[in-house]
């Protein structure tokens, strides 16, 4: 039966404690290694980050392979098909089952389909890339209902400045593996709602959107987005299409990022530390 999640609001301390507990007990394995340390070796034992596929079906019919952390594996299929632009609300969906641990399948309502020509692309996504195997950058330019952005939010840049060491506070699995990706909403005054982490950056923002979707909350345009590592041009596009305005990244942006980012009127920062950032579109909303 789906999930009834519209009258639930992302920030709610229930569904923030429910999702982490899930995390928490997916994201991370016990590995037994030898570290050699100065030329002295020893056996102890190390957490890394899991990775296992996860199949997304639409009513049956396999359509997306990705590599992924488990855990939030709905959101992430909802959010993936969202960004994507394969749905436009949560009202297209009548169902969704986790049909095993590495498979969901996802039902649309009576009367909303997803192209056959959609389908039929049945690209598969590593954990680094989530557009391989997209033909041109015509088929990957999804359009969004959202953009450009309906709010005219003003962030000061002294808020930006904190905005990694919040998110470090609550990025647990990274703290124990190094190995995750992670993507957080901030409000414009720098308050924490809610973060999402992955070993692939662009299902971890999936996964986040897809809460969002569940939720009620779509668009995010009173929001602050923040990446983990770097700016791609499908982060910037996916978070398009959920209506940010404005994307902080703590790595570098590239080319496209850039370019999309100013034709959607979109604030885009990069190296973002403690003390600095860079700015390459949308400088009006930083103050």
């Amino acid at each position: 039966m789906k999930m009834n999640l519209t009258s639930m609001p992302i920030l709610s301390q229930m569904y923030l404690h429910m999702i982490d507990t899930n995390r928490q007990k997916s994201q991370i394995k016990e590995v037994p290694i030898q570290r050699n340390k100065s030329g002295i070796v020893s056996s102890l034992q190390d957490f890394v980050a899991v990775e296992a596929p996860l199949q997304i079906e639409i009513s049956g019919k396999p359509m997306s392979i990705t590599m992924r952390t488990p855990g939030d594996d709905i959101a992430l299929s909802l959010g993936f098909l969202f960004t994507e632009g394969l749905i436009k609300d949560y009202n297209a969906i009548a169902d969704v089952v986790q049909k095993d641990e590495n498979t969901v399948d996802v039902y649309p309502e009576e009367g909303f389909f997803i192209h056959a020509e959609s389908m039929e692309r049945n690209f598969y996504s590593t954990s680094s890339c989530g557009v391989c195997g997209k033909a041109s950058i015509d088929a990957i330019r999804a359009k969004s209902l959202y953009i450009p952005p309906r709010k005219n939010i003003i962030v000061d840049n002294k808020i930006l400045f904190s905005l990694q060491e919040r998110l470090l506070t609550v990025q647990s699995a990274f703290e124990l593996t190094g190995g995750l990706h992670a993507c957080a909403l901030f409000t414009p005054d720098g308050r924490y709602l809610f973060h999402s982490e992955d070993v692939g950056r662009h299902n971890a923002l999936d996964k986040l959107i897809g809460h969002a979707l569940m939720a009620g909350r779509l668009p995010l345009d009173e929001h602050i987005l923040l990446l983990s590592g770097r700016a791609s041009f499908e982060l910037v596009q996916k978070a398009a299409m959920a209506g940010i305005p404005l994307i902080a990244a703590v790595g570098a942006p590239s080319s496209l990022a850039t370019e999309l980012a100013n034709e959607n009127d979109q604030t885009l920062i990069g190296f973002l530390k403690k003390t600095g950032f860079n700015v390459y579109a949308g400088n009006q909303r930083i103050q």
